[in-house]
């Protein structure tokens, strides 16, 4: 009743929804990068939303299953094989005992989720390492898809554009806001550094002017844009840590969070400044789509065999 780990991938990592509440004692929020393509791959499996999937970035894994097991990767368009098959991204398929799947790289986006039915039961944070194994429970499923939309909209997301393609990222001011002379930051376009992590994406561009004085540290939160000693932002993300010592230009709004997981190295970002209730209407819109999707994929009933076109949902 497991996955067999033949090869990692370059960063798979089990992963739920993270540890809300407790960052006053220090611990960052971790969790999904890409909460929504997380939660939608699991309840395509009939998961709960919250049920441990390993996060794939930019490459995957190699797994062998030894026994059934129903499974999605849901979010950017990994290229999939099964026994040296082809399957389709975002559809739902079944592993027979024995069977390999591999998961290559994907050409667009940066992470996806593979959800297997029933969840996947693996202790501790560590990524994957090749001979790990992974308890999963027996299951079989037939196709199942969702279809159309941008990921982190909260509507049912595919890969965001393509390489080098520009996103653009709402914000609001920061505290540290009128330490920045004129509107640089939100006029220039940025580059994601091959150096973006989890922690936080860096980005490369003309640096930002900004006053020379000095912040004491102070708690700070993931979508927070710092602008570090050189001029240059980076913008935290899920397990970027609770207090720092950057000025903070901006914060990426709610909504659109879970765009920076998807953001990968030689995008194109832009940030544009919205008012608090044009970022909390855009929240709201999320948090519905969200639901109404989670919902409609919870009652829907997977009806077409293994193999045959998959059911549109």
């Amino acid at each position: 009743m497991s996955l067999t780990v033949l090869s990692p991938g370059l960063y798979s990592l089990p992963v739920g929804l993270g540890r809300p509440g407790r960052r006053a004692l220090g611990v960052p929020l971790g969790g999904a990068a890409d909460r929504p393509s997380f939660m939608l791959g699991n309840a395509l499996v009939g998961n709960p939303p919250g049920a441990t999937a390993v996060e794939l970035t930019l490459a995957g894994p190699t797994l062998r299953a030894e026994c059934p097991i129903a499974a999605v990767v849901f979010g950017a368009p990994f290229e999939q094989t099964r026994n040296g098959s082809p399957l389709e991204p975002g559809v739902t398929f079944t592993l027979e005992a024995g069977d390999v799947l591999r998961i290559g790289g994907t050409p667009t986006g940066c992470r996806a989720y593979l959800c297997a039915a029933g969840g996947i039961d693996r202790r501790g944070n560590d990524p994957l390492t090749a001979g790990m194994v992974l308890s999963c429970r027996p299951g079989r499923m037939g196709g199942r898809s969702v279809f159309a939309a941008t990921s982190g909209s909260g509507q049912a997301p595919t890969a965001p554009g393509g390489r080098g393609e520009e996103s653009l990222l709402r914000v609001l001011p920061g505290p540290q806001r009128d330490w920045f002379p004129d509107d640089s930051f939100f006029t220039r376009p940025f580059t994601v550094s091959p150096a973006s992590n989890r922690m936080g994406v860096r980005l490369l561009g003309e640096p930002i002017p900004k006053r020379a004085d000095e912040l004491a540290s102070e708690p700070v939160a993931p979508g927070a844009v710092q602008i570090t000693n050189d001029g240059l932002p980076v913008v935290l993300g899920v397990d970027g840590q609770t207090i720092g010592g950057y000025p903070k230009v901006a914060h990426v709004v709610r909504a659109d969070l879970d765009k920076l997981g998807q953001l990968r190295p030689g995008d194109v970002v832009r940030f544009t400044q919205v008012s608090e209730d044009e970022a909390i209407a855009a929240s709201a819109e999320v948090r519905v789509s969200l639901r109404r999707w989670l919902t409609r994929l919870t009652v829907a009933v997977p009806l077409v065999p293994t193999g045959n076109s998959p059911e549109k949902v």
